[in-house]
């Protein structure tokens, strides 16, 4: 008695292991968007694609950098051209290069457009994130194994009979 007891509980152990297996095949799209949102590739961790946190943090950083490159020369641009304007349009030297008021404008609007650009980088790279940690929670549990097979299997009830069709993908 108390051997089949022992065997009882063993299997009753593998068989409960197996089913809390199952629940944590399934994660949370919500769970995994807000951690994203609060620290990204945080989503990535939780829904264990650890390979892509490497490359969000390199378009977060080359986002960053990028509107601090182009938000200093646009400044050094804009302040040339004020300096220009109060020099009744005279050239500017900016970095040993010699540059007349409509250089120094269009060169200030270029450097503010790119900023600007960064900014939608940084702001696209951040949204995308949260985008794909919710995604790969949806597809966590979803099978990619080779077996795409069709199943046909003749079927009866009491009222009627027919075949059954089972497509695997």
């Amino acid at each position: 008695m108390k051997h089949s007891l022992h065997i009882f509980l063993f299997f009753f152990l593998i068989s409960s292991n197996g089913i809390a297996q199952k629940i944590e095949k399934t994660k949370s799209p919500k769970k995994a968007a807000i951690l994203s949102a609060i620290i990204p590739g945080a989503g990535q961790i939780y829904t264990k694609r650890y390979w892509k946190i490497p490359i969000i943090y390199g378009g977060l950083i080359t986002s960053a950098y990028y509107i601090n490159d182009n938000n200093e020369k646009y400044k050094m641009y804009k302040d040339a051209a004020l300096v220009s304007i109060d020099n009744n349009n005279s050239n500017q030297i900016v970095n040993g290069t010699t540059y007349s008021y409509s250089d120094l404008k269009t060169l200030k609007d270029h450097y503010l457009r790119n900023r600007e650009l960064s900014y939608f980088s940084l702001v696209g790279v951040y949204i995308l994130n949260i985008v794909d940690a919710s995604v790969n929670a949806h597809l966590f549990s979803f099978d990619v194994s080779d077996d795409i097979s069709l199943d046909i299997r003749p079927t009866s009830t009491f009222t009627s009979a027919g075949l059954s069709l089972t497509v695997n993908f």
